[in-house]
This record gives C-alpha cells, structure tokens and sequence, in this order.
C-alpha cells in the first residue's frame, strides 16, 4: 500500500524548501514503474507497494541502502557484524534470494551465490527513490520475486549544469564522500556520481553478548561507486540510454569456525550496464534493452582446501517491450525476451568448476480502471534449459470507496529455481536433484485516513535450503528441497498522521509467522516487529527526528550451541538537520543512542553508540 512514503515525502518536500507551507505535493504525482514494467500513478498500483522518496532519502541522511529498507514493514535484516559485513534480508518472512533487487531495472542478483543480492554494499548518495513491491511478482519478473521487487532508481540529470556533494565523518574513524554532477541540453543528458566510504569498524567476532570488543582486531571496510549515465534523444519521441553502475568495496570479516586474528578479507566488484533504445509510435511505447549484470569475488586468506578463493557470475537479460495506452488510463505490456546466466568458482585446492543456464520469456500485463476499481492482471511464461517450463501470473483489485477509504487485494503464484552453486555446492556434495520452489501468494489490506491494514499469507511448495546431516557444516552438507509446504502469513499494521501541524508520525507492526511442513519456526525471522519515527518541523531551519524499533523473539540454529535468541532488543536514533542556506545543510546521526548491546546474527558484534556529522550542498 501506500503507506507512510507518500504522507512523508509531503512533508518532507515543504521543510526541505524551508518553509513548511509553501507548497503542496499530491500523492498522485509519486509514480512506480516496478509493479507493471510501465510507469504508473502509485494510487493505481492494486500491489501492496511503499516507496522510500528522495524527500525522506534526504532527511534522512541514510549511508546506505539497508539503512533505509530498514524503516519499511515486514522488511528485517541480520548482519554479521557492522558496514559491508554479509547481510540477510527478510520479506515477510521470506530470505533474500527470493526477494529481486534490482537497480533502475537491472538485475542485481549475483548467479555465483547462494543468499540473494550482495545489499549491503549498495551506497544511497546517487539513489532518487527506493520501490518496495510486496507479494509474489513472477508473474512480472521471472524467477527470484518470490517474495517481492525492490527497484532502486539512481538520480536522473536534470536540464542545464548541476552538482551536489557530500561529506560525513563519525565513529569507527568511517569518513565518506560523495558527488554527483550532471548536465541536461536539448539533445542529451549525462550524468556522473561517485561516492567512497572509508571505515576503521569493529570486530565482527565476539564469544559473548557483552564482551569488551577492544580484546579483539577490528574488521575495517571500504567501498568506491561509479555511477554513470547518458540519453540522446534522437527525436521527441525516441531516444538511447545508457547507464554502467561499478562497486569495489573490500570487507574484512571473521567466521564463528576461524580465530579473530587470522585476517580474512573479501574483494567484491559488481559492473551493471544496461543499453536502451525506446520509441513511441502513437499509442504504443517501445523498448529495446539488453543488460548485463556482472560479479566477481574473491575471498582472501581461506585456508581450508574446500574454500572457494574465487566467484563469478554474469546475467544477461535482453528484452523486447511494448506499453499500449487505450482508452483513457489504461495500458498493456507485452514483452518478450531471454536470459543467460554463467557461473565460475575456483577452490583452494585448485578445483574449479563452471556452468551456464538459459532461458526465454514472455509475458503480458493489464491495468483496467473502472469508475472507482482499478484490475491488473499478468501472466507469464518462462522456458528454462535446465527446468521444467512455467506459467506463472497474478490478479489484482483496488476499490476507492472515497478520497480517504480504498481496499486491495492481490493473489500471485511465483516460481524460483536453483541457482547454479546451490547444484554445483562446492562446500558439500553436489545435488543434480534440487526441484524449483513453488509459491501462491495473497494479501488483502485497506487504508483508511493514515491507517492501512494488510493481511499476508504465502505458502511454499519444496523449499531450498541447506541440510546438514552431521550439524557441524561438514563436507556431507547438500542443499536440497524441504520436503512439504512452507508457510508464510501475518499481518502489517501502520499508522501515519500529520499533528500539530508541524509533527509527523509514522507507527508500523509486524506479525509473521514463518515455518516449515513440520510446524517448526525457520530460523532469523522475528515473530514481531515494532517500528516508530517521530519527525519535528516547527524550527525554521531545522528539523528534528526520533526514530527506533523493537525486534522480538527471534531464534537461529548455532552448530555449537543449538537454538538461541537473537531478539527482544530495542534500538533508538536521532537525526538533526539544520539548513545553513538554501543551498547548504549540516546533519548529525546518533544511532543507538541507548547503546544498547544486542545481536543481529548470533556471535558477531553489532555497532554501539555511534555518532556521524555530515555537510550537503548542492550548485
């Protein structure tokens, strides 16, 4: 739904032109384009959809990615240890490679791992909005959107010359620096962004809750994006756009079976470019793209013979799109396409391996409007080399009763197939046998006068997941499927008003249940989470925010010490704005203002009371 991202990037919009009440935003002019592939008004959107605008990117001050996802309902993390250190991501219950992330449309998606999207080594100072489309979209995208779409829409140029920079330093010595520039004209645009962060950190790696981390060495981090992007219109109507994103960062980490003072490093360079000709011919909108999404990793300073030294995967993704606009506000989408994905490991002992996978897809979706009811339907059909073929598809319905009253509801079936290392699994032994999960996703839900309910319930047919049969991560471990249906369900409650007319708040509930066939809990998922942002605007030229949230009860699987609690914390931060001119702002951070001790994965440390004072300007 909507949500708190429409109401906030209001209020958000007026202070950020320093007076509160100089101009007005409406809700309609927020647009989406990952719920459909096309670009709509997000009031149209039947999916249960947030967007993180660049109003609350900007108050926010936000150094990464995870940071922001981590103010949405039913999205949850858990870290092993502080920046850039592995991150798990959770939808409504359901991990991170179920859930597609992408960036401006491009997969982002490393074939060569088995745990999703590398998150956590994506930077927001070149980042416009963040979409959040929740439920099964396979229907839309293909395999790995089990669970959902994040679509992160970098910065576009804008006409004539213009720049921003920003400067942050804080605790664990982390200094970053960022830029972008970019220059609009009659026929092209071009725009480029660079941002470096630099941080000293913290131990990963600690015994106990509690435990003084000066005893131990810290794990630094360092990261260097490249954005660039350009358009030639060659007419009014038709144009070629180019975009290449490239990250290096380089993660020092400990792992619960290595001492903390051997020094392992990971070296991660990921390069997205996506090439683009688009046409419009009367009420049709066509799109040529190719994309190609390229990973290499390499893990420095593993020992064991059966490490994996070195990972890489490519994606390539051509397509072929046409959006038809008829009658007065509804479209289709019909687009055809094929995919590649190769994947190549070499282990320490001089064994490597390597394989390739294909596909071809089509698909068509629908978006009627009727008097107050908005009806989308999607099908699509997929061809795999290496899988059985698969229909998928998803119906949705929206009915605005009144301006402040709408009901939705949405039912989905998705598909997710093994990725190459979960067959090949250089850690164990390889399983040729792994089956593509199955998924029925639903949610119904209604907004009324800033409060939105939305009920969630997935089930999940031969789950993927790792086996271990001697419980200590031993060379019998196989990925396989969980035998039965796995069930997602649980309901998001949030609340957003406007008070006082200068104070906005945003209350959120999450209740999840996430088990397998047996009835027993997975692992990493908290059964409750509370979440609460309180923003002040009565100053002139600062604003004043409190924010924080409550984990509950939450249980991972440890090897040594069987079933233990990682929940039950509170976590509470602040973030203060003062504009020095219309051009020019200072900001401070301080997260975990209680320092409270607590942990995200069991074993690994998680940041204490910290402290950034950042400066923004913009010519």
């Amino acid at each position: 739904m909507q949500k708190k991202t429409t109401c906030l990037s209001v209020v958000a919009s007026l202070f950020l032109a320093t007076n509160l009440y100089s101009q007005t935003k409406q809700i309609s002019e927020i647009t989406v384009i990952s719920a459909t592939k096309s670009e709509q008004s997000i009031k149209d959107v039947t999916s249960d959809v947030e967007v993180i605008t660049k109003e609350e990117i900007e108050e926010k001050n936000f150094t990464t990615v995870t940071e922001a996802l981590d103010t949405i309902s039913g999205l949850s993390f858990t870290s092993n240890g502080g920046i850039g250190s592995s991150t798990s991501l959770f939808l409504r219950g359901m991990a991170s490679n179920r859930i597609l992330v992408l960036v401006d449309g491009v997969n982002y998606k490393d074939p060569s791992s088995t745990s999703g999207a590398s998150i956590q080594h994506l930077m927001i100072s070149d980042i416009e909005k963040i979409e959040i489309i929740k439920g099964a979209q396979s229907g839309i995208w293909g395999a790995d959107a089990a669970a959902g779409v994040i679509n992160i829409i970098t910065k576009k140029a804008k006409k004539g010359f213009n720049s921003n920079v920003n400067l942050e330093y804080g605790s664990y010595d982390t200094k970053t620096i960022g830029t972008v520039l970019s220059y609009g004209a009659e026929k092209y645009d071009i725009k480029l962004g660079a941002n470096v962060i630099e941080s000293t950190g913290f131990t990963s790696k600690i015994e106990n809750k509690g435990e003084n981390k000066n005893k131990y060495e810290n794990d630094a981090y360092q990261n260097t994006t490249i954005d660039f992007a350009t358009n030639y219109y060659i007419t009014d109507k038709s144009k070629i756009n180019f975009s290449v994103k490239d990250i290096n960062s380089l993660t020092e980490y400990d792992t619960s079976t290595n001492p903390d003072n051997r020094e392992l490093k990971s070296d991660f360079h990921s390069t997205l470019y996506n090439l683009a000709y688009s046409q419009k011919i009367k009420s049709h909108d066509i799109k040529l793209s190719y994309q190609l999404s390229d990973f290499k990793r390499e893990e420095l300073g593993s020992s064991n013979s059966t490490d994996v030294l070195v990972f890489e995967g490519k994606k390539h993704n051509l397509e072929l799109k046409d959006t038809i606009s008829y009658r007065t506000k509804d479209f289709l989408t019909f687009g055809i396409g094929k995919t590649k994905d190769e994947v190549n490991y070499l282990q320490v002992n001089g064994e490597k391996d390597s394989l390739e996978s294909k596909s071809t897809f089509a698909y068509l979706t629908n978006t009627n409007h009727i008097d107050n009811l908005v009806f989308s339907q999607t099908l699509r059909y997929d061809k795999y080399e290496n899988f059985d073929n698969k229909l998928t598809g998803k119906i949705g319905l929206q009915y605005i009763f009144s301006e402040d009253f709408l009901v939705k509801t949405n039912y989905g079936t998705a598909y997710n197939v093994p990725n190459a290392m979960q067959e090949m699994n250089p850690w164990g032994g390889s399983n040729n046998d792994v089956d593509p999960e199955k998924t029925k996703s639903f949610d119904i839900g209604f907004e009324y006068k800033g409060l939105s309910v939305t009920y969630f319930n997935s089930k999940v047919d031969n789950l993927i997941d790792w086996y271990d049969p001697d419980g200590v991560g031993g060379v019998e471990g196989i990925y396989k499927n969980v035998d039965g249906k796995s069930r997602f369900k649980g309901f998001e409650v949030e609340y957003s008003k406007l008070l006082l007319k200068d104070t906005f708040v945003n209350l959120s509930y999450t209740h999840q249940s996430a088990k397998d066939n047996d009835g027993k809990d997975l692992t990493k998922r908290a059964k409750k989470i509370y979440k609460v942002s309180l923003d002040y605007y009565g100053f002139d030229k600062m604003h004043l925010n409190l924010n924080g949230q409550y984990v509950g009860d939450r249980i991972i699987n440890d090897w040594a010490d069987g079933r233990v609690q990682t929940g039950k914390y509170a976590l509470v931060n602040s973030v203060i704005n003062y504009n020095l001119s219309k051009d020019t702002k200072l900001y401070l951070k301080i997260n975990n203002i209680f320092n409270r001790d607590y942990y995200s994965t069991y074993g690994y440390a998680t940041a204490s009371r910290s402290a950034y004072v950042g400066l923004k300007y913009s010519f």
